[in-house]
């Protein structure tokens, strides 16, 4: 059979566009070379809980197409990210924020805390940021810095702050209320039954055909569609041709425990240097601790997710964006812009970092691109 689409890769993107490729009347086929659907969003159920397999995914978005698009999928509960940051047994609220500051310095109103942050700026001369630290400590101090940036950060990226890029600390929400919500968002939440039933919902009507390795059958998948959707990686797709991109990777260990509770919250930050992992995550937090039918679950699956620098046979989870990989990017690109019949998209098939509600926006766009409106 010839389809339409040959959607490489399971997960959000290809979900996104094989739905609205569908739904404009074209056939698709998807292949993914793991043995399941969603890619690095996809959980699994185990003892009621649904465990993020891939590290902990909290859907959040401003954007109303988005989320008016996406909850024809899913129903998502009501999750508000608040991590806690542990320093050698030291508990800080997550994102920085009064209750942050308040057990740091003692103080106790905003303005107290806004001088803190001036004075501790001052004392380090920084006017222009330079790199990570120096962002980090126009934002929030040295103090806040030392205990719950550094070590985090440094374990997450495996080089100084002094050498990354202050661009990365932006995102982080700085604010001088008592807000524990980490994410400036209108809308956020997880899909109640996991993410995995809401990527099932968006292939509904496609073949699917699992543990296939694109590349190494390239040719003969090539000729069973008239265009590719590719959302691997992109230097993998041209053979490393100039050299292969530079990816952060992520393991984790992953237990179940005969314990009803491990730590309180779905996710902890270790944020000194000399604890091996980054955060510890309870999956059952996400979904407030009880099953579908709203009971208390009598056990807890925590994973510790430890940073790496990837290498070939690794999951890569997320591009090192520096000015030499940027550069590496910029030269696949123009192969790609020019490759006839396929559509590179997704965070590695563009080299990105993609929070889950660009991701959606911009396999949309695309769709619209091609069929004139999202259906």
């Amino acid at each position: 059979m010839k389809y339409d689409y040959l959607i490489v890769g399971a997960g959000l993107y290809g979900a996104v566009f094989a739905q609205q490729a569908m739904a404009h009347g074209k056939t698709v086929l998807v292949i993914d070379k793991r043995d399941h659907i969603g890619g690095n969003i996809y959980t699994e159920n185990v003892e009621g809980i649904n465990v993020h397999r891939y590290g902990a995914h909290i859907f959040h978005t401003n954007n109303q197409e988005v989320w008016s698009y996406i909850t024809r999928f899913a129903t998502f509960n009501r999750y508000t990210n608040s991590p806690v940051a542990n320093y050698r047994g030291e508990l800080y609220s997550l994102p920085f924020n009064m209750y942050t500051f308040n057990k740091m310095w003692g103080v106790i109103t905003p303005d107290e805390a806004q001088a803190k942050i001036e004075e501790q700026k001052a004392e380090a001369h920084i006017t222009e940021p330079r790199n990570l630290e120096e962002q980090a400590i126009s934002l929030v101090g040295t103090d806040i810095y030392e205990k719950l940036i550094k070590g985090y950060t440094e374990k997450q990226w495996g080089r100084p702050c002094t050498e990354l890029p202050p661009f990365i600390i932006k995102r982080l929400p700085v604010r001088l209320t008592f807000d524990n919500n980490y994410f400036n968002a209108l809308y956020q939440g997880i899909p109640i039954g996991g993410y995995t039933a809401m990527i099932e919902r968006l292939f509904e009507g496609a073949e699917i055909r699992l543990g296939v390795d694109y590349l190494e059958q390239k040719e003969a998948l090539d000729a069973l569609a008239d265009t590719v959707v590719y959302t691997g990686s992109i230097d993998a797709y041209y053979g490393y041709r100039f050299g292969e991109l530079q990816y952060r990777s992520v393991r984790f260990e992953t237990e179940l425990l005969d314990t009803a509770n491990y730590q309180g919250n779905a996710v902890v930050n270790y944020t000194d240097r000399e604890t091996p992992f980054t955060r510890i995550i309870e999956h059952k937090w996400f979904e407030f601790g009880k099953d579908q039918d709203g009971n208390d679950l009598p056990k807890t699956v925590i994973s510790r997710e430890y940073s790496s620098e990837w290498k070939s046979g690794d999951e890569p989870y997320y591009p090192v964006n520096d000015e030499k990989n940027n550069a590496l990017y910029t030269r696949y690109k123009a192969l790609a812009d020019n490759e006839p019949n396929v559509i590179f998209g997704g965070r590695l098939g563009e080299y990105k970092y993609y929070d889950m509600d660009v991701v959606i926006a911009v396999a949309l766009d695309r769709a619209k691109a091609i069929f004139g409106e999202t259906l």
